[in-house]
């Protein structure tokens, strides 16, 4: 006969289980932005449509946050007075950053140098799942 005592640590083994197998530091690209900003226009439409089909999309999927409204869970190195500016955050921290959009064929370098770097990030390994 099962008791709720046995019951309820049955669940407790379960939930337990379930909140240990969940993905730990979960890398997130912030893209601080503001409305008007020209250079967040031209990277919306140079890299925003294939950015999360990437392996750094991803790895890192994009988090928009309004410079004038940076939320509360956001722990930021320093103050952000450039948009857009490219947070790389794992747990709400700010590990790294780029200021600026330094167009197409720099952006994805310096990204790639940033993830390798703050994280663990692999796009060898990252390619093969």
């Amino acid at each position: 006969m099962l008791t709720l005592k046995s019951y309820l640590g049955a669940i407790s083994a379960l939930v337990m289980t379930a909140f240990l197998t969940l993905p730990g530091n979960a890398a997130e690209l912030v893209m601080v932005e503001q409305t008007g900003c020209e250079w967040c226009e031209v990277w919306n439409d140079e890299i925003g449509p294939v950015y999360p089909k990437t392996t750094e999309g991803k790895f890192a999927p994009l988090r928009r946050v309004d410079l004038y409204a940076m939320p509360k869970d956001l722990h930021i190195a320093r103050r952000v007075n450039f948009t857009p500016t490219f947070l790389i955050v794992e747990n709400g921290q700010e590990l790294g950053r780029l200021e600026g959009y330094p167009g197409e064929d720099f952006f994805w370098p310096l990204l790639e140098m940033m993830l390798k770097k703050f994280t663990d990030y692999d796009p060898e390994a990252a390619d093969k799942e």
